[in-house]
């Protein structure tokens, strides 16, 4: 008889059930008034006697299970849950031992790879016309990871292939770097270039741990030639949550916000234009258009908040801007600075508390 798994419960852990081929019992009888001569026998047996009754009982269960088992292996079965173990009367006053349950046909389950996914925005940028990095995903399965980067390519020019090196940096603060990674593109002439997967030497574990990517192309190709980029790229400023809310706001490859200062202007693309140019040179954004949806730039007055010791200071200074905010806000700011005030007054300074309820009404 091929071994049949056995269990009370509904099922086996690592195993799923495929096929239910129902309700089975196995029986053995224990004789006539099996139950009624060890009741009357009971207060003068030995402990000899007691152990053989005990040692038959056992025996009858067991060849009951066994029974049980054939059975389910008649049925095609390799498995059978629910068993429970009764005794019943039969026919006769003859007293056996009932072992049921549900026979079913189990298979191992199949273990599956669990896939870890992270994309991070590139916090670098190249300030000329010619493939931008602004986004890494790393995806892992299998017990490896696969890196993938988007490239903004303003012009659309066709680009077969960019050489990157790209540094992780993690919870910790330590740099990861993948040096040399190539990314070939099949499709061209489009403004988003999106790489395939390709290996790196990345642990599965590390994937949740990298929090910032840089990137620096070494090289990139286009049917003309080879070419090396003749700057060093830039270093985001704005916090990871301020540049997420941007590029949500104004694409993909926005890195600054818009700022002008009557001479030039700042471009979200992050490139720096004359006064007298009415588009920018490297993303074509037109800056009318940037001017007509700029909002309340707050980061100034927080700047300014910063350098003052109380929130009575504070609050000067946001009743200097009170009137550039936008007035769903202003009341919000305001209850902000009160409450701060009220606080201040039996807990001490609180001016990094209200800094950061500051913040997060602009950032939210």
């Amino acid at each position: 008889m091929k071994d049949v798994m056995l269990t009370t419960g509904p099922g086996f852990e690592g195993y799923d059930i495929v096929e239910y081929l129902g309700f089975i019992n196995g029986q053995i009888a224990l004789g006539s008034n099996f139950f009624r001569d060890l009741g009357s026998n009971l207060a003068a047996m030995t402990e000899q006697e007691s152990k053989a009754f005990t040692s038959k009982l056992e025996h009858t269960s067991e060849n009951a299970v066994q029974n049980l088992s054939r059975i389910a292996e008649q049925r095609g079965a390799n498995a059978i849950i629910g068993v429970s173990l009764n005794y019943a009367e039969f026919s006769s006053n003859s007293i056996g031992t009932v072992a049921s349950g549900t026979a079913v046909i189990i298979k191992k389950s199949e273990q599956k790879e669990k896939e870890v996914t992270s994309s991070f925005s590139v916090t670098n940028y190249y300030n000329m016309v010619m493939p931008r990095p602004v986004k890494v995903t790393l995806k892992g399965e299998k017990g490896s990871v696969k890196v993938a980067a988007m490239f903004y390519n303003y012009i659309q020019d066709e680009i077969n292939a960019v050489r990157c090196d790209i540094e992780f940096t993690n919870y910790y603060d330590e740099k990861f770097l993948l040096q040399g990674i190539d990314f070939v593109f099949e499709k061209n002439n489009i403004t988003k270039l999106q790489s395939e997967f390709v290996d790196c030497k990345i642990p599965m574990k590390d994937v949740h741990l990298f929090k910032d990517v840089k990137m620096y192309i070494k090289k990139y190709v286009n049917p003309k030639g080879v070419y090396v980029p003749d700057e060093a790229p830039i270093d985001i400023l704005l916090t990871m949550k301020q540049l997420d809310s941007l590029k949500n706001k104004r694409g993909l490859d926005a890195v600054e916000r818009y700022k002008s200062d009557g001479s030039t202007w700042i471009c979200n693309c992050g490139y720096i234009n004359a006064a007298g140019d009415a588009e920018c040179s490297v993303c074509a954004r037109k800056e009318e258009e940037l001017k007509s949806t700029l909002s309340f730039n707050y980061e100034e007055m927080h700047a300014k908040m910063k350098q003052k010791n109380t929130v009575l200071e504070m609050k000067d200074v946001l009743m200097e801007y009170i009137k550039e905010i936008n007035a769903q806000y202003r009341m919000e700011l305001l209850e902000i600075m009160e409450s701060g005030l009220q606080y201040e007054k039996t807990r001490g300074n609180m001016k990094d508390t209200v800094l950061e309820k500051v913040e997060k009404v602009f950032e939210d």
